[in-house]
């Protein structure tokens, strides 16, 4: 992904990739909620996205009902340049399942929800 980044000219690491694509994909949420989505710790979050944000790719702006809290969401130019990477995804993608059929990607596709949803389950 990040040699497809490269061509575009595009100055980002796989995990602010992701971070990019959580954003775009499921629209503002607490900085908590996004590790969690990219699955990564607090300290490493907070980097990418004190980076992401000098950037000028996200924001981090007040909770709408709790002061406390922080919601990360895209700005402008954040939803542009996901724009211009969504094209390099499909490719990525694609170049990863060319040898195999359809029927193997989509029992590809199942076996790995399966796998991050038992991941994720605590019990």
């Amino acid at each position: 992904m990040e040699a497809e980044l490269a061509v575009l000219g595009v100055d980002l690491r796989f995990n602010q990739f992701l971070i990019l694509k959580r954003l775009a994909k499921l629209g503002p949420m607490s900085a908590s909620e996004l590790a969690r989505a990219v699955e990564l710790d607090g300290g490493a979050m907070t980097r990418q996205l004190d980076q992401l944000e000098r950037k000028g790719y996200l924001r981090r702006c007040p909770h709408e009902q709790d002061r406390r809290a922080l919601r990360i969401e895209l700005t402008a130019d954040g939803e542009a340049l996901w724009r211009r990477m969504t094209d390099c995804n499909e490719r990525v993608l694609a170049a990863a399942q060319r040898s195999l059929s359809e029927t193997e990607r989509e029992r590809l596709h199942d076996y790995l929800t399966r796998v991050l949803h038992g991941l994720r389950d605590k019990n």
